[in-house]
C-alpha cells in the first residue's frame, strides 16, 4: 500500500484533529490565522523599509539641499567636504552613490 501526497496531508489532519480535540480546533485554526497575518504585515514592513532605504541611498542631492545638509550627506559617505564647495559635493556624493 503506497501512501501519496494527499493521503499524508489527510492523515496528518486527523492525527491533529484526534490530538487537539474538536473543541481547540476552532481557536487553534484562530492563532494560526492571527499568526500569519502578523507575518504579513512584518513582512510587508520589511520591505517598505528596504524599498525606501534603497531610494534613499540611489537618490542624488537636488539643487534646493542647503550647503549643511551636502557636508551632513558628504561626510555620512565618507567624503571630505571641507575644502568643496556646493556643486563639488553635488558631484561628489552622486559619483559616490553611483559607484
Amino acid at each position: 500500500m503506497a501512501v501519496g501526497g494527499m493521503e499524508w496531508i489527510w492523515i496528518v489532519l486527523a492525527i491533529g484533529i484526534f490530538l487537539v480535540g474538536t473543541d481547540k480546533l476552532p481557536e487553534l485554526a484562530r492563532n494560526l490565522g492571527k499568526a500569519m497575518g502578523e507575518f504579513q504585515k512584518s513582512k510587508s514592513d520589511f520591505e517598505r523599509e528596504v524599498k525606501s532605504y534603497s531610494e534613499f541611498e540611489t537618490t542624488a542631492p537636488s539643487k534646493s539641499v542647503s550647503k549643511y545638509e551636502l557636508q551632513k550627506s558628504a561626510s555620512a559617505l565618507g567624503i571630505d567636504a571641507t575644502t568643496k564647495d556646493e556643486e563639488q559635493l553635488r558631484e561628489a556624493i552622486k559619483r559616490k552613490l553611483n559607484s
